[in-house]
Parts: structure tokens; sequence; C-alpha cells
């Protein structure tokens, strides 16, 4: 049996404090900005809901460090002239999400989602293409964080490698995943793509907050 959960709604078409996800997920589909994250116990979400999100998203977490203080020296801090991405998916496969966000003050640029069908190594290759082409589109730049070392692979060898059978469920999603490998293809682009360091400076900042 799963852990409980408790979600914390900060921006949606209702706040406060939930115990289900799937009435979050209502609360907050299709709301621009939509400002969430998932806790560990009702005290614990009930204590955040009474401050910023900002101040529980994207933070590190101290337990799950293990890098001594000489090797956080050495990473130093994150560059803030870029973007993060991320995706969330509910179930593997499951409804999947992705978007991208300005690395310093987490301001989202683009969000695309939520699907039917997918995974999250599907939606963080797409939300890392999808970065490649704003960035382009807008010549910034900019480098780019991902948390994901797959969705750099995958990028880099223009091929979106997922085991997920295509079916009329996921076509939505597919139908991306033809667009980003044709883009990777008939495109070049002068971006850096960083791993993002979650061990030194906590969760990417395009994080969904369910963990």
């Amino acid at each position: 049996m799963s852990k409980k959960k408790f979600y914390v709604i900060w921006q949606g078409h209702k706040t406060g404090v939930f115990t289900s996800w799937n009435v979050c997920k209502k609360l907050i589909k299709d709301f621009s900005g939509a400002q969430y994250k998932s806790f560990g116990t009702e005290a614990a979400a009930k204590e955040a809901f009474k401050g910023n999100y900002f101040d529980y998203v994207g933070k590190k977490d101290d337990s799950k460090s293990s890098l001594t203080k000489a090797e956080l020296l050495k990473i130093g801090l994150p560059n803030y002239n870029s973007i993060s991405v991320d995706a969330a998916s509910s179930g593997n496969p499951g409804i999947m999400e992705y978007r991208g966000v300005d690395t310093k003050n987490k301001d989202q640029l683009f969000i695309q989602g939520p699907f039917a069908q997918g995974t999250n190594n599907i939606g963080e290759f797409l939300a890392l293409v999808h970065g490649l082409s704003f960035l382009k589109k807008h010549k910034s730049e900019r480098l780019i964080y991902t948390d994901s070392r797959t969705a750099m692979s995958w990028v880099k060898k223009k091929k979106c490698n997922t085991k997920l059978a295509r079916s009329e469920k996921n076509k939505p999603v597919f139908d991306l995943v033809d667009r980003a490998e044709a883009w990777l293809k008939s495109n070049t682009y002068t971006t850096t793509i960083v791993k993002w360091e979650t061990k030194a400076w906590g969760e990417i900042p395009a994080d969904f907050g369910r963990k």
C-alpha cells in the first residue's frame, strides 16, 4: 500500500490542503501558474500552506544529500542565466505533463499536458526539446538544466528510445515525440545542456512538487 500524501495548493481554482491527488489535479488543471506540492504528513502540509510556495519547492533536503562539504563547494551554485525543465508522471505509464521555468524566479515559460498516458522519461525528453526550441526561437544564450540523464542521452541521439507501445490513448504524446525528433534532425542549436545537481541544489526549479 502506498503511503498517504497530503497536497497543498497555494494557487489554483481552489486553495488549501487536500488528501486526494485526483481532487488536486482537477483544482490545478488549466490554471495558469498553479502552485502545489505533496507532503508526507497532514501537519507538514498545513504548516506549508501557511507559508510561501517558493519556500518549499526546489529546496534541498539535507537528509537526502550524501555530498561532502568539499564536493558541494566544487559544484558551486547553479547558473541562473538559464531555464530548467522537468516532467511528472502519475504512474508509469500514467498521466504525464511537462514544463519549463526560469531557473532563478521560477516563472513558468511553457507547460504541456496533462496527457492521458505517457512516461516520465518521455516527458523529460519532450521538455528538453521544447526548451531547446524555446531558447532558439527567442535567440537566447541561456543554458538549460534537466535532472534526467536519460533525456540528455535521447536528445543527443535525436531519438526518444521509449519502450511504451503506441496506442490511441497516447497518440497525442507520440505526435509530440515525432515532432520533437523531427525538430532535432532538422535544427542545430548552440544551447548548453547541463545536468541539474539535485543532491547539491535540491529539486530542480521546474519540479512539479509531487515527491
